[in-house]
């Protein structure tokens, strides 16, 4: 593997990391942040919001992840 490809390699896995649907979910929840500041509204409560949303969908996914190998 070239050294580019490695560096590469480090960077998915390193912002994607085990669940890229957490990391879709933060690139949505800046654009829709972004989108909101340029539109002219305060969007300064969107990001508390999705934090905990993906927080929440994290758990819940590791604990069930976790009763099935029990």
């Amino acid at each position: 593997m070239t050294g580019l490809m490695r560096f590469l390699r480090f960077w998915s896995d390193f912002l994607i990391g085990d669940d890229w649907t957490i990391a879709l979910g933060v690139v949505v929840a800046v654009a829709a942040t972004a989108l909101l500041a340029a539109a002219g509204v305060a969007a300064w409560w969107l990001p508390p919001i999705a934090v905990i949303a993906l927080l929440g969908r994290s758990l819940l996914g590791g604990t069930r992840a976790g009763r099935r190998r029990s």
